[in-house]
């Protein structure tokens, strides 16, 4: 099954929490903290692998959960950092972050990969804690939350030319005969329901890759017919050939060139910019030659007459698109050099936080803020001063108290409630 959109939401391991022990053995006096750390969470990765050509394994697998770090133990041992998540996709394919739209990676050779979301680090136990000041804390942290996103996953296919045209115009045909690709051929319209690849090989040695894509009709940019669905794929092309059926029994082929133009530039005027060959198709039929002069009164350019189904005049069409694509160097779709292994795009905040009163309670929000209560165990009164601390160095107190918080009033982050005290 050829699917080339999935969206999926990613959840990356949280790191295991750190240990909060001390060394208690006979004959060492003020042992002192023996806490280890916790291990990274798992990383997910999407890797792209050239043995695949479609992204149906996300078709219903729309949750990918990284696993958590193992956590740190007594005696100073540290927790084991999970294995990462790699997910393999076709070349070709983009990752989108939904959430802000942009994109995160565009993975065209084989083998490029990118961390999509980052594994939270391993919280630190006691024995990072100690000092000179402080030489046995009584605190460890937990681990860090994985990072947490939507993504979408769209595969663009990695073609040379693209044949686009009106639904039944012969493009099926035509790759048939140009390539070893066996596409359905029918006497119906829509009978290409997804793209198809065939490697062309010309006589003097040369060889390039030609996408048959379903054919057109107008609204399509906006979702009429197969709609917007396939456009896409041309967007990787660097020769469009624009198939033309000259018989002229649907319709006219003026009118037929017009609007597949039409729809190419709605959905990005760029395609347009595009190196274009005309292929007049089904010049056997009797109104064939009658309809292509009234063609080339309108349109002023170089076009190549053939009878796909009659293998006649297609070396000429191979020898045009291979001489084409040797002055058109190959361009990556994106800038890949804005890329990095790990690129998660969010949204850029003033401040760490956000209050808010809801009733008589003050609700403390904001992604910095709430990594940090996640992180800290409050389980000691030495855990809870230093939160405490942090919260104070932020501003957090201070801000309080502008919005009027007295001793004694209710402070909540996430399900936590406390008293805020002067």
């Amino acid at each position: 099954m050829f699917v080339d959109e999935a969206i999926v939401e990613l959840k990356a391991g949280d790191g295991g929490d750190g240990c909060l022990a001390f060394r208690r053995e006979k004959y060492i006096a003020m042992g002192g903290p023996y806490g280890g750390n916790g291990g990274r969470g798992a990383n997910i990765i999407f890797k792209a692998d050239s043995g695949l050509n479609t992204l149906v394994d996300f078709r219903y697998n729309k949750l990918i959960k990284g696993k958590h770090g193992g956590n740190g133990l007594g005696k100073g041992m540290h927790g084991k950092a999970a294995e990462d998540v790699v997910l393999k996709v076709p070349m070709g394919t983009t990752i989108t972050n939904l959430d802000t739209g942009e994109i995160i990676a565009d993975l065209v050779n084989n083998g490029d990969e990118v961390i999509a979301a980052k594994g939270g680090r391993g919280g630190r136990g006691n024995m990072a804690f100690a000092t000179q000041s402080n030489p046995a804390p009584k605190y460890a942290e937990n681990g860090e939350p994985g990072e947490e996103l939507k993504v979408k996953l769209e595969l663009k296919l990695l073609a040379d030319v693209g044949l686009v045209g009106k639904p039944s115009v012969g493009k099926s045909t035509i790759i048939s005969k140009i390539s070893a690709s066996k596409p359905k051929i029918a006497d119906y319209p829509f009978t290409t329901l997804r793209p198809n690849l065939g490697v062309v090989r010309v006589g003097d040695g040369r060889s390039f890759v030609v996408a048959d894509l379903p054919g057109l009709i107008k609204g399509a940019s906006e979702g009429t017919g197969l709609g917007d669905k396939f456009l896409k794929h041309i967007e990787r092309t660097r020769v469009i050939a624009h198939v033309i059926d000259m018989s002229g029994y649907a319709n006219d082929p003026y009118e037929d060139y017009n609007v597949i133009n039409e729809e190419l530039n709605k959905f990005d005027e760029n395609l347009l910019k595009k190196p274009q060959i005309i292929i007049a198709n089904k010049m056997d039929t009797e109104k064939a030659k009658e309809n292509l002069e009234k063609f080339k009164q309108k349109v002023n350019k170089e076009i190549f007459e053939i009878s796909a189904i009659k293998n006649e005049g297609l070396d000429k069409v191979i020898y045009k698109l291979a001489d084409l694509l040797d002055t058109i160097p190959k361009t990556n779709l994106y800038d890949t050099k804005k890329f990095s292994s790990h690129k998660v795009y969010k949204f850029k905040e003033e401040k760490p936080y956000q209050i808010t009163k809801e009733n008589d309670t003050f609700v403390i929000t904001g992604d910095e803020i709430i990594k940090l209560f996640k992180m800290s165990r409050l389980d000691t009164d030495e855990a809870i001063l230093r939160f405490s601390n942090k919260l104070k160095k932020l501003g957090v107190d201070d801000e309080l108290r502008e919005m009027g918080a007295k001793e004694g009033d209710t402070v909540k982050i996430l399900d936590f409630e406390f008293e805020f005290k002067e």
